[in-house]
């Protein structure tokens, strides 16, 4: 399943935290790369201990907490602490599939890699190219979404960053660990708990609505790995 979350971030939340990015000391982005994929990775990132990175990346988690969107597609576990990155200058990042299971820096908590979120901080028209193209099962997808807004697609996706031959590209990117692996199920789960959202707001009170609210969370139970 891919979907937007859009407005993640307000405007002025845009602003602060492009402010913070543009001050910000960068690395190469080979650094965090395994042997594949850095044959392919040309961009810049914040280093992984860096406090912009964990203020921007603090605000991040907890507008996804209030986001009710992101919750119900994810149904998150654990969420990998949010990553930047940085494209100019013909800077791309050619076709590859994210590690299947990442640690979080300073502990021995392993985050499986189910779902990953790009959250961008740059506007379309600011720069040329760096479209996220995602391959597979609902097709080939690109994407350059509006600064603060979120997309969401499985983590198990092959997909790619176009060369930005034009300004700059600033955007986060993680991965969250889901109650539920498989992404099927997942989208089955999203389907019906937005079905029932629907439905309690043109029909409130209706009696099915507590059993179509006992079977989504039956199914929670049995296919959930908590």
């Amino acid at each position: 399943m891919m979907l937007r979350i859009p407005a993640l971030l307000s405007p002025d939340e845009v602003r602060q935290c492009r402010q913070a990015l543009e001050q910000a000391s960068w690395q190469d982005g080979r650094a965090t790369a395994g042997p594949l994929a850095a044959q392919v990775k040309a961009n810049l990132q914040l280093p992984l201990d860096s406090q912009t990175g964990q203020a921007i990346g603090d605000l991040i988690l907890d507008r996804l907490g209030a986001s009710a969107l992101f919750m119900s597609a994810a149904l998150p576990l654990k969420v990998l602490p949010p990553r930047f990155n940085r494209y100019e200058g013909g800077g791309t990042y050619g076709n590859h599939i994210d590690n299947a299971i990442f640690t979080i820096p300073g502990t021995a908590i392993k985050v499986r890699s189910d779902i990953s979120t790009t959250v961008f901080f740059s506007d379309p028209e600011e720069y040329e190219g760096g479209e996220l193209v995602v391959e597979d099962t609902f097709g080939h997808q690109s994407v350059k979404l509006p600064a603060g807004d979120a997309i969401v697609y499985p983590g198990t996706s092959l997909h790619r960053v176009n060369p930005v031959t034009r300004g700059t590209r600033y955007a986060s990117f993680f991965w969250t660990h889901s109650l539920v692996a498989s992404d099927e199920k997942r989208r089955i789960l999203f389907d019906l708990d937005q079905q029932i959202q629907q439905l309690s707001v043109r029909h409130p009170g209706d009696p099915s609505l507590s059993a179509l609210s006992g079977t989504y969370h039956n199914l929670l139970r049995m296919w959930s790995q908590a």
